[in-house]
């Protein structure tokens, strides 16, 4: 079968470019293509479900232009939509006063992204927000929310629909051969022709991209999020969502407190090599893909950089005790019993080869094809944005 447009990944921001491609062409011959069985089955659905506010990306950036646009976007989406949020907002706390420069470093950058709601919450004012949370200094973030963004991802699939779209689920793609004026994408189980490939397909979309024939200077490194929820008798102890102050030179948050749109209250997640793109057992192996890993230069490099950190993080996997003690540095009072564990996430990361931790967002545009080659969150908070923004590129008319 022919079509116009043919997105590979039924996540978050594959649904989102094929909802806005649609939109924007009208009568279009689209399909979408997911391997497994549902929407959102693997970053979409295993991530955190919070609404980013923006206040942590550089001003400029396609992370931080996509987010602002995108939570309004979201924000709307939701509410036209009649699904279930809360901008319930969030503190980043410090704990001590060596914390404090990077805390007024993401002040200032949230001011600069037009955050202009957010405000400096001192020692004592802390305990107004949050009674058990531990910290010398805060910056509350009235705009940040909780959602599920599997509903929003059956959601969008649904109109894709009802706007003439297909979508072929357990149909994983094999090979792409290049035809004219497009290309013909080979799932196990339906082959289809395309004018326009869009690839959206999260931690295999490197793999996606030189099946197409891109030569890319980025590979996917996934990293596993694991979590723990407080027992339902303890979610007393968080009212809101609570963040440290990230470390500057590693690209993920650090353990937190987020209170999720069910009512559960979910703490972490540390990030840790996973030895499986989509491993979210400790046990998950896939030795090809770990070697390729490990021996792709550029986690070399980056291994050599973070390698205690990198420890660190495995340690807290295996040892309960540690990751409550890093749970403690914020709310004292979390004890082990507490913690009851949870579903973990891999997040793609893509690494460049020279060990660069790509930041931003990485979209490459071809002829026949757009490649979405990085989006760690805040994509599903920026997808509307995003998926906005790949239509724009894919519909030449």
């Amino acid at each position: 079968m022919k079509y116009d447009y043919v997105v590979i990944g039924g996540g978050i921001v594959g649904l989102a470019s094929a909802y806005h491609i649609l939109k924007k062409h009208t009568g279009a011959k689209l399909a979408v293509m997911e391997k497994e069985s549902a929407v959102a089955a693997h970053q979409t659905g295993h991530n955190s479900g919070v609404i980013h506010s923006g206040i942590y990306y550089k001003p400029g950036s396609l992370k931080a232009i996509n987010c602002l646009n995108g939570y309004k976007m979201m924000v709307d989406f939701c509410t036209e939509h009649q699904i279930p949020f809360e901008l319930c907002g969030k503190l980043i706390v410090a704990i001590n006063e060596n914390e404090i420069p990077e805390l007024d470093k993401l002040y200032q950058r949230g001011h600069e992204n037009g955050l202009t709601k957010i405000t400096y919450v001192n020692q004592e004012q802390i305990k107004d927000y949050e009674p058990h949370l531990n910290g010398v200094k805060a910056i509350h973030v009235p705009y940040t929310g909780i959602i599920d963004y599997t509903v929003v991802c059956e959601r969008l699939a649904d109109l894709v629909v009802e706007m003439g779209g297909e979508i072929y689920y357990n149909n994983k793609v094999e090979d792409i051969e290049n035809i004219r004026n497009g290309y013909r994408i080979v799932g196990v189980n339906k082959s289809v022709d395309a004018n326009m490939l869009v690839n959206c397909a999260g931690l295999y979309c490197d793999k996606i991209a030189e099946l197409a024939g891109e030569k890319i200077d980025t590979k996917i490194i996934p990293f596993r999020g694991e979590y723990y929820m407080l027992r339902p008798e303890k979610r007393y102890l968080v009212k809101h969502l609570i963040y440290p102050v990230p470390d500057p030179n590693f690209p993920f948050l650090g353990v937190h407190f987020t209170r999720m749109i069910n009512g559960d209250v979910e703490a972490g997640p540390n990030a840790v090599f996973a030895f499986k793109r989509e491993g979210y057992e400790k046990s998950d192996v896939d030795f090809g893909e770990m070697f390729e890993s490990l021996l792709w230069p550029g986690f070399q490099q980056v291994a050599k950089k973070y390698w205690k950190t990198g420890i660190g993080e495995f340690y807290r996997s295996f040892s309960k005790s540690a990751f409550t003690k890093a749970l403690q540095r914020l709310i004292p009072e979390v004890q082990e019993d507490d913690l009851i564990p949870a579903e973990a996430g891999v997040r793609a990361q893509a690494c460049d080869k020279t060990g660069g931790l790509l930041d931003d967002f990485k979209i490459i545009e071809h002829q026949h094809a757009v490649h979405v080659l990085n989006a760690p969150s805040p994509a599903a908070t920026s997808s509307l944005s995003i998926g906005e923004t790949i239509a724009k590129l894919a519909v030449k008319m």
